[in-house]
Parts: C-alpha cells; sequence; structure tokens
C-alpha cells in the first residue's frame, strides 16, 4: 500500500492489495523461518512436504490467474507438489505467483471485468487465496512441531501476526532470508 498522504488517503482496492502483499511476505517470512532440514517435514507420514506444501501454494495461485484472469496468466509449473529443497527457488516461485495474483485481481478490478470461471468479484480470488495459504500456513506449522522444530510464538509472531497489525510506518519487517537470518 502507498504511504500514507492526507490529501489522498488509500482507495479500498489499495488497501485489499495491500492485505494481499502482507500476506505474501508472512508466506516468505514462514518459508525463510523453516529450521534447516524442515522442508522435509511432514505433520503425518503421508502428509506432503513442508517444501510440497509452499511449492502447491505457488501452483495453486498460477492455476487460478490462468483460468480467471489468463492475461496476467504465466509459465504453469509442470508438478504441483515439487518436494524443491532450495529455499530461495521456492521463495523466488512464490513472489512470482503473488504478483500475478495482485495483477490479475488489480486489472480486472480496474477495467471493471468480472472472472473468467471462478468467483462473482475478482476480490473473491484475493480472499480464496488467504483463506487456502492460511490453511496450508497452520500445516506447515504442525509439520514442524511434529517433526520436533516447531516454530515458538516469540519467533512466529514478529514474522506473521505483526505484519498484519503493523501500520506502514512501523519498524519493517525483514524480507530478504539474510535479514531475517540476522534478527534471529
Amino acid at each position: 500500500m502507498r504511504p500514507p498522504d492526507l490529501d489522498s488517503p488509500p482507495t479500498l482496492l489499495d488497501a485489499l492489495l495491500d492485505s494481499w502483499d502482507r500476506s505474501n511476505i508472512i508466506l516468505l517470512n514462514l518459508l525463510r523461518a523453516v529450521p534447516l532440514g524442515g522442508l522435509q517435514a511432514r505433520a503425518t507420514a503421508g502428509s506432503p512436504t513442508v517444501a510440497q506444501l509452499f511449492t502447491h501454494i505457488h501452483y495453486v495461485r498460477l492455476v487460478f490467474v490462468f483460468e480467471d484472469a489468463p492475461e496476467g496468466a504465466i509459465e504453469l509449473p509442470t508438478a504441483e507438489w515439487v518436494d524443491e529443497q532450495n529455499r530461495e527457488q521456492i521463495a523466488t516461485w512464490l513472489q512470482s505467483s503473488g504478483a500475478a495474483v495482485r495483477e490479475a485481481v488489480r486489472g480486472r478490478i480496474a477495467s471493471g471485468r468480472a472472472m473468467e470461471t471462478h468467483y462473482d468479484h475478482p476480490v473473491l480470488l484475493l480472499q480464496h487465496m488467504l483463506w487456502h495459504e492460511g490453511y496450508h500456513h497452520g500445516q506447515i506449522k504442525l509439520a514442524l512441531k511434529m517433526a520436533g522444530c516447531p516454530l515458538s510464538d516469540d519467533q512466529a509472531g514478529p514474522l506473521t501476526w505483526r505484519v498484519w497489525m503493523n501500520k506502514h510506518d512501523a519498524a519493517p519487517v525483514p524480507a530478504t532470508e539474510t535479514e531475517h537470518r540476522a534478527k534471529n
């Protein structure tokens, strides 16, 4: 969201897109907080790995953009549940798919166009992604806990809840792995 300006307050669309941006930052922060070896963690024997959950999120984002706002589609991954172990590669994918969702919603609202396949309004794509990713965020934290490497509230709070609740003039949340590791 753009910085506060007394002459032109943020629009509702600005606030909605800011919520999406914050959600993506939270997901990236969670990825970067996963302890060494944690990408292989599973909640149960038959569950996807933490890495697969992150790559599934990336895949789902891109599929819905492809189906609902194809003008903003980027290349779809060849697989949905990829067990990628390079967290910077996963971060790059999530940044790319996050930007695609953001632009799909912004573009459809700006042009007054309906979504092609799903949703009565473009905002509902954002809401679906927020719900879907929140669900998997919980699964990731459960998998880490079951693998014996839980994220404490002291670790997770500043990387998640603080991102949602801080105003823009508050201290920034680490955005890169280097910044995150330096703070811990």
